[in-house]
């Protein structure tokens, strides 16, 4: 099973993700944001990342830029709720700065673990 990196800002969308992906048998760590979440992909050297887009002290696209950085091959997954019309834009811009996978909130435990299936 596949080390996960879960980063987002709200601790319900960790745990909710934390539950679903333990439960299939992954090994999941946390960050409540994009600066912390870099430095678990240096330290800890994730298989996978799903990171938030829209979070306080750096943002999901910094964070994808960053990570996409110190590891190339890193597996990538954009989420976001948006709180704008314009989500699907986000979500098109962050598979362009590298992200593999774009999910929209809010997420469906059986659409996550398909994706992260498909990557891992």
């Amino acid at each position: 099973m596949a080390r996960i990196l879960v980063i987002d800002d709200e601790a319900g969308i960790r745990s909710f993700l934390r539950r679903v992906l333990e439960k299939a048998g992954h090994t999941v760590s946390e960050a409540a944001d994009g600066r912390d979440g870099v430095r678990l992909v240096e330290r800890d050297r994730p298989d996978l990342m799903i990171t938030d887009l829209f979070m306080p002290v750096q943002e999901g696209m910094e964070t994808i830029r960053a990570a996409r950085q110190l590891r190339p091959d890193l597996k990538i997954v954009a989420i976001s709720g948006g709180g704008s019309q314009h989500i699907y834009d986000y979500l098109d811009s962050a598979r362009l700065m590298g992200a593999d996978q774009a999910l929209k909130k809010p997420l469906r435990a059986r659409i996550v673990l398909e994706t992260v299936a498909a990557l891992a």
